[in-house]
């Protein structure tokens, strides 16, 4: 496995100096394009790699859909890219908003949506354990008997059924219970995403059921020290981990070199990654003061100082593009 200054090498990074945007964007991706092609014009190739699957959203815009999943009707947005038309095989990326947060919330302040990728925001359930709120399955505050496993199987299939996406170039992020959710993912639906980016994450023992068994993933965790609401040192009453500790399980789970390699970003960010994985790749962004929040946004995600240093979804999207499915559940036709 590469360490991230052997990624750097290869990918080119550059700062961003606009907007949300922060250090660490992967600039190998076309405009508009795919991470492993750029667009192609004119002829037979345009044709080969323009979308043959109809929809009327518009490119570049976002709508809301429902969908069935058991005995219940879910919703989420879902975005699609400028010039999704004309391409057969995007990245998709889903994103999970926090306990009382909306998909439409987590799209506004993520910047997720100006990436070169389909982005699904579904909705969680409302329920008398989330306090009448929406949250997520993996916390205690979860809506009784939500089965949000299911509702995620049932909507990547939706979305590979309908949508030009690549299932081998699946991906999973989320804020606090939502990246909770992400982690309860990464230990039941290894084979369905390539890649998995935590946020402020909410790492209560519902949201690692049966990971001590789980196959090796690649992770990216992103945390701010100063999190009042998910405390980075942990949380003995609520039975939340110590970040570094939950991070070093997966790379145990990962078999990989028990010490990571560190670096620093401007003054405030300490990026920590473990190499020589036998499978995966991990990877640790820690905000020296950062608070509850999405790293670089510059509308409110949260309590506490938010970082410009660098952006979440530049650094998460850097880390999608490196990573693929070898024998993705379901198919591009």
């Amino acid at each position: 496995m590469k360490t991230i200054r052997q990624r750097l090498a290869v990918l080119t990074v550059s700062l961003m100096t606009t907007g949300a945007l922060g250090a660490m964007a992967a600039p190998a991706v076309a405009a508009g394009g795919s991470p492993d092609a750029s667009p192609e014009t004119g002829g037979a190739q345009a044709a080969a790699q323009s979308c043959t699957k109809a929809t009327d959203q518009e490119s570049g815009a976002s709508a809301k859909y429902e969908i069935t999943s058991g005995d219940d009707t879910r919703t989420y947005i879902l975005h699609l890219p400028k010039n999704y038309e004309q391409h057969r095989n995007w990245p998709l990326i889903v994103a999970y908003h926090g306990r009382g947060s909306t998909g439409t919330e987590i799209e506004g302040f993520s910047g997720l949506s100006s990436l070169p990728a389909v982005v699904a925001y579904p909705n969680g359930e409302i329920g008398t354990g989330s306090g009448y709120r929406q949250a997520w399955q993996g916390a205690p505050y979860a809506p009784p008997g939500v089965d949000d496993v299911k509702f995620t199987s049932d909507l990547l299939d939706q979305l590979q059924s309908d949508y030009c996406v690549d299932p081998s170039r699946t991906y999973a992020t989320g804020k606090s219970n939502g990246a909770g959710f992400v982690n309860l993912l990464a230990c039941r639906m290894a084979d369905r995403f390539a890649a998995f980016a935590p946020t402020s994450g909410a790492f209560y023992p519902q949201a690692t059921e049966g990971c001590d068994s789980a196959k090796p993933v690649a992770l990216l965790d992103i945390h701010g020290t100063g999190d009042s609401t998910i405390p980075y040192a942990g949380d003995p009453d609520r039975k939340l981990p110590a970040i570094r500790s939950y991070v070093a399980d997966w790379a145990a789970r990962d078999k990989c070199d028990p010490n990571p390699s560190t670096r620093r970003i401007g003054t405030d960010v300490t990026v920590y990654d473990w190499t020589n994985c036998a499978a995966g790749d991990v990877e640790h962004v820690a905000v020296t003061g950062g608070g509850h929040v999405w790293p670089g946004t510059n509308t409110y995600s949260g309590g506490g100082h938010v970082t410009h240093t660098i952006a979440a979804q530049d650094v998460m999207w850097r880390f999608f593009s490196e990573h693929r499915l070898a024998a993705p559940r379901g198919a591009m036709s």
